[in-house]
């Protein structure tokens, strides 16, 4: 049996004691063994977090005993090996950062929509549909026919919709636009972004494509590629196996079996996205750290360089 339960999970809702919340949080997490990130702020919780699933059902229990968290979900998926190093609890001003005030994914989020009628939707001529994802996390798969908004981060998505939203008003009745995202939460704040745009018709994958890749069969699926994880999997394919997939720890790029063989693959140090962006300091600066992993690992010990961070 897998060693690890790793459990995806967010929910929007007002927490407005998200503050004084915390201690508590982390103590019971440490308690029950569980390691991972829970973001907090005033419109809810986010996060992925491993255990055993007696000690995740404890948190789960905790979190669904807030008032407005009834609700809450969770994707549960497998790990052979430990997936985080740390158990950390972090307030934040939003549990996904857009940037913009005033959008409330609790209650102004467009219509979710199953994995099981994802695909009619999405195949449908008027529909547009949307990768809310990083570059990087696209980079390695996604829906056939997604528009790739090429951000690095999140806080870049309302500025390219605006501009995105002008050639589309051009062309006539606004049309149907569906998102989607790895486990749901970014592109439930886009939904909600782009109805306040004027937009109506607004759909979002339920559960992401961590839900999706779960329940759709790969010859029925029309998602391409693996999935970009926060963890140290760093990629899940159908059915939720993890890929072969390593991460560049000095650049964070999700690397294939084709790219290790690059001679400008070093571990810890670089790979063939980031050879020629960095200098020989900071190539000094990740060859140690490397080093110092490696000592770590040697001793039994794990080195913060080697956690999620």
């Amino acid at each position: 049996m897998p060693a690890y339960i790793v459990a995806a999970l967010y929910h929007f809702a007002p927490l407005p004691d998200f503050a004084q919340r915390q201690p508590a949080l982390l103590k019971l997490c440490k308690e029950n063994g569980i390691c991972g990130t829970l973001l907090l702020a005033d419109e809810g919780v986010n996060g992925t977090i491993a255990g055993t699933r007696q000690g995740l059902d404890i948190i789960l229990a905790e979190l669904r005993s807030w008032a407005g968290f009834e609700n809450l979900t969770a994707k549960f998926s497998t790990a052979d090996e430990k997936p985080f190093f740390r158990m950390k609890v972090r307030l934040k001003k939003e549990i996904v950062t857009m940037g913009v005030p005033g959008i409330d994914g609790a209650h102004d989020k467009g219509q979710y929509v199953t994995p099981e009628n994802w695909d009619a939707l999405i195949s449908a001529q008027d529909t547009i549909l949307i990768d809310t994802r990083n570059d990087y996390e696209v980079a390695i798969g996604t829906f056939k026919g997604a528009i790739n908004p090429k951000t690095e981060t999140f806080r870049e998505f309302p500025k390219w919709f605006d501009e995105l939203a002008k050639d589309i008003d051009e062309g006539g009745p606004k049309p149907k636009i569906a998102m989607f995202c790895t486990g749901g939460i970014r592109c439930e704040k886009a939904t909600a972004y782009v109805k306040a745009q004027g937009y109506d018709e607004v759909y979002h994958l339920q559960g992401g494509i961590l839900k999706y890749l779960e329940e759709v069969p790969q010859e029925k699926s029309s998602y391409e590629g693996d999935c970009f994880v926060f963890d140290a999997r760093v990629a899940v394919g159908h059915g939720l196996a993890q890929s072969d997939y390593v991460q560049c720890h000095a650049c964070r790029m999700p690397l294939s079996p084709t790219e290790v063989q690059s001679d400008k693959y070093v571990e810890g140090i670089s790979c063939p996205h980031c050879f020629d962006k960095r200098d020989e300091m900071r190539r000094a600066r990740y060859e140690e750290r490397q080093h110092q992993m490696q000592l770590a690992k040697m001793r039994g010990m794990t080195h913060l360089g080697d956690a999620e961070g």
